[in-house]
């Protein structure tokens, strides 16, 4: 049983294929957590809990003289502001009084088949073979004013479990949430440390590994975006952790908006970990009926160490969370315009470079920023969606069709949440941009917001899009959105509600994705932030690839794909070859290893194939039949982090492997040249040890190849990289 209810010992214990998570309803009613880990024989793990009187840690009043019970130490599941416990909170509330303690206590609970949904927002879902169950518990307030829902999937195929809370106000004055969290797990026992992933515009997800130390250690984006600075996905390890060993887990928050992630150590040494929307643009106002349901947090557990983590992200994010026609077809190799020609362009340049990628074998080609409004540089023209034919010389779908005659598909890029201020759009709607009223509002890149969380706004936005997708045959759309909120004010909203602006905004967004993806649904959305600011699970549900970074330095990449596949698949991240010398750093980089990194990904090319020479011509048509040939073990292989390019100085290795082992290929770029430099030998993973495979007709045990190693060839120059396919023998 994947859901299992102790009703003597009032235990509940969810079991996945490789975890056990459980809690327990007290003599008080209070929810309380007692494990969370390797999965073993249901047991009350309540013994683990220790009662002792704490100075200045007071007691419920329901428990009457009993000084060794208070919930400032012990191991709650969902714990709130004022009830004694002053470590960081999962729930603040404000009564209608303006009163904002309260506690919760249990009520009831009940165990479904399958997995929940949630309304308006992205959530895992089940398929034949996931074996999925739902628990909620439903606790109440000590006012009675209003329950809290926990809901639990239980993945068990998967070894996932979700969370989500859904507050409904059952009294007859208004209830304000000031915070609510998602996931909150206490560890009573350990010494941990805290995976996270930060970064800035063009460096994103930059791993971080820290102690977590005596008090309270948080990430976060107050942005309106989950951000480039912080990703909201972490890491709960032991000390001792590695790839391959050690207790791991793993918190992912299925959410594109504000968001808020914190472990806290307290006075008696417990680790308490906490995921949800940021409260700091967040205030939320309930009427008599009205429920609340916070975005969903998927957790996992690895005790094989962090490798095995990020395995079972990549197969349910691939498989139960993107959707769509693209959600595991192949998709096609692109070029994008971006890096080849800017905004200078007309209809006769595209086709050139169109007619020279058909040649290179290039499937798809995409337009992108510059073809709408009066757009020739990013300071106008935004929020004006209808094609500019003086500037292309000819209408879309003229366009389309002559790319189609070239065997390729077509695809555009769209920016459908921000407007400039020299546009029509503005000049006739400016109170569709998010200002503060009296203030002037903040620029970036010359753009505002436009307010999501208004229904006409975004139908208006919908219906120029469609407008555009339905008068060409187009098979692709760049999500773009360029700038992080501020501002945050909806002129549609009353003053007791503009705390909501945020997250209707992020509603409205996702309503907008939903409705598009519904309308095309053959139509491949590749979302994107400036690249990587909302590179995020919430996204993954209706954009089954994101654009990884704007950096496109194979080298800087190499980086930012390393941090990106501890939470998200492969074959989510955007990545293409661009040309030397690189625009965001400078460096040269050997084409074959600006492939090499951008296979570690979606794939594809963003340069004026016009402007290359004819070996660098055949080199790219070789390169394009080699990610063919590769396709389904790069995307749905097992993917191995060898090395982390920040710490190991000299060679950078990942490897993808075939499920049940028998194919690996393994990559390599040489960060640094030596002369006279010993060999790079390189341990693989995921092999079968008793099996034989061959490399280059060499035959190798695999238990050789994963204890003792590879070696690799000496790199001549610096960056030079190496794929090396390796096969199981068969006689």
């Amino acid at each position: 049983m994947a859901i299992i209810f102790d009703q003597v010992n009032s235990v509940f214990t969810l079991q996945t294929s490789h975890s056990m998570y459980q809690m327990k309803v007290d003599e008080h009613g209070v929810l309380l957590h007692t494990y969370y880990g390797r999965k073993g024989i249901p047991f009350d793990y309540s013994y683990l809990i220790t009662y002792a009187d704490h100075g200045f840690s007071g007691n419920p009043y329901d428990v009457g003289d009993n000084r060794l019970y208070s919930l400032d130490a012990l191991p709650q599941e969902y714990p709130v502001y004022g009830s004694g416990d002053y470590r960081s909170t999962a729930l603040k509330v404000q009564y209608a009084d303006g009163a904002g303690g309260c506690e919760l206590r249990y009520v009831r609970h009940e165990i479904r088949e399958g997995k929940y949904s949630l309304p308006g927002l992205p959530a895992l879902y089940d398929s034949p073979g996931t074996a999925a169950h739902t628990l909620v518990i439903t606790l109440e307030d000590s006012r009675k004013v209003f329950y809290v829902h926990l809901y639990y999937g239980v993945m068990e195929n998967l070894d996932l479990i979700t969370r989500s809370v859904c507050v409904e106000n059952r009294g007859g004055d208004p209830l304000y949430l000031e915070q609510i969290s998602s996931v909150c797990v206490d560890f009573q026992h350990g010494d941990y440390d805290l995976h996270t992933f930060w970064g800035r515009h063009l460096k994103e997800r930059t791993y971080q590994r820290t102690p977590v130390t005596y008090g309270t250690q948080a990430i976060g984006s107050t942005r309106g975006a989950s951000s480039h600075q912080h990703n909201p996905f972490f890491l709960l390890t032991s000390r001792q952790a590695s790839e391959d060993t050690g207790d791991c887990y793993g918190f992912s928050f299925l959410y594109s908006g504000d968001f808020l992630a914190a472990a806290h150590k307290d006075q008696y040494s417990q680790t308490r970990v906490l995921m949800g929307i940021h409260p700091d643009n967040f205030r939320y106002c309930l009427y008599k009926g009205d429920c609340f349901y916070a975005p969903e947090a998927a957790m996992a557990y690895s005790g094989q160490g962090m490798n095995a983590l990020s395995q079972i992200y990549h197969k349910a994010y691939r498989h139960n969370l993107c959707r769509g026609a693209y959600k595991t077809a192949r998709r096609p190799i692109l070029l994008n315009s971006w890096e080849g020609v800017y905004f200078d362009f007309n209809a006769e340049k595209l086709m050139n470079m169109a007619r020279k990628a058909a040649q290179l074998g290039i499937e798809l080609f995409v337009l992108d920023d510059g073809w709408f409004g009066k757009r020739s540089q990013d300071i106008s023209g935004l929020g004006d969606w209808y094609v500019n034919e003086n500037k292309l010389g000819c209408g879309l779908k003229e366009l389309s069709d002559e790319i189609h005659a070239l065997g390729m598909q077509f695809g555009i890029w769209f920016e459908p949440e921000c407007v400039n201020e020299d546009s029509d759009l503005y000049r006739e709607h400016p109170d569709w941009a998010l200002k503060v009223p009296g203030k002037a509002p903040t620029r970036s890149r010359y753009q505002l917001v436009l307010d999501f969380s208004r229904e006409d706004v975004r139908e208006h936005i919908f219906g120029k899009i469609c407008q555009v997708l339905d008068s060409a045959q187009i098979e692709y759309l760049k999500w773009d959105f360029n700038r992080s909120i501020s501002d945050i004010y909806s002129a549609k909203l009353p003053p007791k509600r503009q705390g909501e602006t945020a997250h209707r905004y992020i509603l409205g967004l996702y309503d907008m994705l939903e409705k598009l993806t519904a309308r095309y649904p053959n139509l491949l959305l590749e979302g994107c932030s400036g690249g990587g600011g909302r590179f995020d699970a919430g996204m993954l549900y209706y954009t089954p690839q994101i654009w990884c970074s704007d950096d496109t330095d194979a080298i800087e990449r190499l980086s930012i794909q390393y941090g990106t596949s501890f939470g998200y698949p492969i074959s989510t991240a955007g990545a293409h070859v661009s040309h030397c010398p690189n625009e965001q750093t400078g460096r040269m980089v050997p084409l074959e290893t600006r492939a090499a990194v951008a296979m570690a990904g979606t794939f594809g090319y963003e340069l004026d194939p016009g402007k290359i020479t004819k070996t660098d011509r055949l080199v790219i048509q070789k390169q394009i039949k080699e990610f063919q040939k590769y396709y389904d073990l790069i995307q749905d292989g097992l993917y191995y982090r060898l090395t982390n390019p920040d710490d190991y100085p000299s060679y950078h290795g990942w490897e993808f492997v075939k499920e049940d082992g028998s194919e690996a290929l393994l990559c390599i770029v040489a960060l640094h040249v030596q002369p006279n430099a010993s060999r790079c030998c390189m341990k693989l993973k995921g092999l079968k040890e008793d099996k034989i495979y061959l490399i280059d007709g060499v035959k190798y045990p695999g238990s050789a190849l994963m204890h003792g190693g590879y070696l690799i060839p000496h790199a001549k120059v610096e960056y030079e990289s190496f794929r090396i396919h390796v096969t199981e023998w068969v006689e």
